[in-house]
């Protein structure tokens, strides 16, 4: 797994263990040291900037990949568009290409490549299918975008067991606060702590599709086991909700009476109005639905980052 040291790589490596597989847990060098307590994880060094350092990482053999890492952060892409397609497009390329050569030394890996439903862009109120036409609207989307692209021609040329995933918006336990709901709570309860009656947020009219992270975990799964090679795939609950609704859901759950007020160095230059994905094609092809209900994951947050 690349990005195993990442918010839904912490939970990945657990549950990939719950279901008693061996993890090469891939981190970027540099980065604080992961304790996982597990003999049966194993820690990688992966940059994605080096072929070096990714054949390193493959000589671990394993039977399928999950491609996690990326610069996941919209406004990180946006400061610096070129080192995120180094590392979400040319990086996902490298990966590809060595996985798709190690089927010449008699190796057969699944790749599941961790994509986003942002690759769809702007649209309507409509549900976005895969079908759908892509139409990326900021350099993180048409990074992955490109990396999709990598990833499908390595399929086509040399055979190699390629997933797409387009999860859509996820959070819990875990997430930094420069995500929006995380964000939420780290600012209603310092309000809350200060008297506030204010706290300053991005745009909240768009409506998202909200996923719980460990839903999306087993939708992983589901894929690495049952997803068809060359096909992309949905995680979507298939509802939205706008992100006012879920900064008044979280200021209740908090306790704290305070409006929003909006902070432009919050807000993204051109945020999406309408993000909502339609996984039957997911479901379909291997049963996942999700399981844990929106206000469970709220409240998850909300006491995880009390803590």
């Amino acid at each position: 797994m690349t990005g195993a040291d990442g918010f839904v790589g912490r939970h990945l490596v657990q549950r990939l263990r719950r279901a008693g597989h061996e993890v090469g847990a891939g981190c970027r060098p540099g980065g604080p040291p992961v304790a996982w307590g597990d003999d049966q994880v194993e820690s990688l060094p992966v940059e994605l900037t080096d072929d070096g350092s990714i054949r390193a990482a493959l000589a671990f053999e394993p039977d399928a990949v999950v491609h996690l890492a990326a610069v996941a952060s919209n406004r990180e892409a946006r400061d610096d568009p070129g080192h995120a397609w180094e590392v979400n497009a040319a990086g996902t390329a490298r990966l590809a290409e060595a996985l798709g050569r190690s089927r010449d030394e008699g190796r057969d890996p699944v790749l599941l490549a961790v994509s986003t439903g942002e690759v769809y862009g702007l649209g309507g109120p409509e549900s976005r299918r895969e079908s759908d036409e892509l139409r990326p609207a900021s350099p993180y989307a048409a990074s992955k975008v490109a990396a999709e692209v990598a990833v499908l021609e390595v399929w086509r040329r040399t055979g190699l067991r390629a997933v797409i995933a387009r999860p859509f918006t996820h959070t819990g336990s875990g997430q930094q606060p420069r995500f929006a709901l995380p964000g939420f709570v780290a600012r209603l309860r310092a309000a809350k702590a200060s008297g506030q009656a204010v706290v300053p947020t991005g745009n909240l009219e768009p409506v998202r599709d909200l996923l719980d992270v460990r839903d999306v975990t087993e939708a992983y799964l589901a894929l690495l086991e049952r997803g068809t090679p060359g096909e992309a795939y949905n995680i979507a609950r298939g509802e939205g909700r706008s992100l006012a609704e879920m900064f008044r859901q979280l200021a209740d759950l908090i306790g704290v009476r305070a409006e929003p007020r909006p902070d432009p160095a919050l807000a993204r230059s051109r945020d999406l109005p309408h993000l909502v994905g339609d996984s039957t094609k997911l479901r379909r092809a291997t049963g996942w639905t999700p399981t844990i209900a929106l206000d469970q994951t709220l409240r998850g947050l909300v006491d995880a980052e009390a803590h």
